[in-house]
């Protein structure tokens, strides 16, 4: 990634992207006051130096995929290898690479009650071991609140789309998921495009964007390191919880600034987070004076992030 230094306009653009991923520049500018040139303008300079971009994936639980964590211990000069081919994959929602550049996590999507990622991934060269665990749920019904604070309510009710919500469920098709997978490389992806990659007319294509968004099929995320934004510690938290206060540990943990991602799973570990801390000393209280204080939680295994191979962090 290019250096990239972030104005209060830049933070302000994140910022609304993350409300609405697929807002036009003309209504963000018109919330910044700013002219829809200048908008455009910012977004292209932070894409194209890769500090930033849209993606967009369906809300797992309606869409009835199957969710499963995936670890992975590796050769270390295999690593990379392994991380790519894994972030090439259709069916990745994320990929991480942890310290040590031994490990690497990444979580799976698979439609329907599908079982396990394939054994694959185990004759893989570089693999070691493999590690799997259902994600079962998703504990955060927000993002990292970090980027998130750069606009005002007035200008948030600005940015946020019209309440189009239908109580009506949508079964997917094929066609659907191919809408997803160019989404998910780039989630503003013009509709000229989106119909050209299905196959399916542009009328369409926008019509049925309209409607997975208002059945809230469509979930859309702003990837941005939060380095830009003064955090550079990132970690992977595996924690034991026990059963009679999971669910206590697991509102404390969401309402944390330093949380970016909760979700539950199967195996000796029950909760898996995602936190971001000022810097390393941010990270060591944050684990000793306030996980550590939590009552039920009964061991907690720390992982740092080095880097993504592909990033989505909502995975919702």
């Amino acid at each position: 990634m290019e250096s990239v230094t972030l104005d209060t306009l830049d933070q302000g653009l994140l910022h609304a992207l993350q409300i609405d991923g697929r807002a036009p520049f003309s209504r963000i500018a018109a919330v910044l006051d700013v002219s829809d040139r200048t908008v455009a303008r910012r977004f292209g300079r932070l894409r194209a130096a890769g500090a930033l971009r849209v993606s967009a994936v369906p809300r797992s639980q309606l869409a009835a995929d199957t969710q499963w964590l995936v670890r992975l211990r590796v050769h270390p000069r295999a690593a990379a290898g392994v991380a790519r081919a894994l972030a090439a994959r259709h069916d990745t929602a994320w990929v991480t690479e942890l310290s040590g550049g031994t490990e690497i996590v990444c979580l799976f999507r698979v439609p329907g009650g599908g079982a396990a990622p394939p054994a694959m991934l185990s004759a893989h060269p570089g693999v070691i071991e493999v590690t799997t665990q259902r994600l079962l749920r998703h504990l955060m019904d927000h993002r990292w609140r970090g980027r998130m604070s750069a606009l005002t309510e007035h200008q948030l009710a600005g940015i946020h789309p019209p309440d189009t919500a239908s109580p009506d469920p949508i079964r997917l098709t094929d066609l659907d998921r191919r809408l997803f997978r160019t989404l998910s490389a780039d989630g503003r992806t013009a509709s000229a495009d989106l119909a050209r990659h299905v196959g399916w007319s542009e009328s369409a294509v926008r019509r049925r964007l309209t409607e997975l968004r208002a059945a809230g099929m469509l979930l859309f995320d702003v990837e941005v390191e939060p380095a830009l934004f003064g955090f550079t510690a990132q970690c992977l938290l595996w924690l034991s919880v026990s059963p009679a206060r999971l669910s206590t540990v697991a509102a404390s943990l969401a309402a944390d600034t330093e949380t970016a991602y909760l979700g539950a799973t199967t195996g000796r570990h029950n909760l898996l987070a995602v936190t971001i801390s000022r810097d390393a000393d941010a990270l060591y209280e944050y684990l000793s004076d306030r996980i550590g204080m939590l009552p039920g939680v009964e061991q907690v295994e720390t992982a740092p992030i080095t880097a993504y191979a592909k990033r989505f962090a909502r995975p919702g």
